[in-house]
């Protein structure tokens, strides 16, 4: 299997080592970047200033509640732009009300998935994420 790029877009510093450690744990051959806002995610994908060098990801986990621009923003912009919409997006966020849900499956959010409160629960949800991206689910090439 091919090494994989995750961009978690995340500006909670306890969910980004959390994440960490659960994609660490599940053993699958990864890298992963961190942007802390919605700003940071597009100039990411979009190569722009300091990520001009950036790896495209193979994958990014989303949250709903950032600075500058919220992950609905994020994701409406790559969904609707044909360079990134193939990019599978998973919303993951301690919201679970019924606006952001539906705003996130209006916008194509591949899944939305609400953080659990307790940190093992937290850390086997997010193996069971990379374990069904990468080791179920056929990807598109981004090369």
């Amino acid at each position: 299997m091919k090494n994989v790029h995750i961009l978690l877009v995340e500006d909670n510093e306890g969910d980004i080592l959390l994440t960490l450690e659960a994609l660490e744990e599940a053993k699958i051959k990864n890298t992963t970047s961190v942007v802390k806002d919605g700003e940071q995610a597009i100039k990411f994908v979009e190569k722009i200033g300091d990520y001009e060098k950036s790896m495209s990801p193979d994958l990014i986990i989303l949250d709903v509640n950032l600075p500058k621009l919220n992950g609905h923003e994020v994701l409406e912009f790559l969904k609707s732009n044909d360079k990134h919409k193939h990019i599978p997006v998973i919303m993951l966020t301690t919201s679970s009300s019924h606006r952001d849900i539906m705003a996130s499956y209006k916008n194509h959010v591949n899944c939305f998935i609400t953080k659990p409160m307790e940190a093992e629960d937290f850390i086997n949800a997010v193996k069971t994420i990379e374990t069904f991206w990468f080791s179920l689910v056929t990807l598109p090439n981004n090369g």
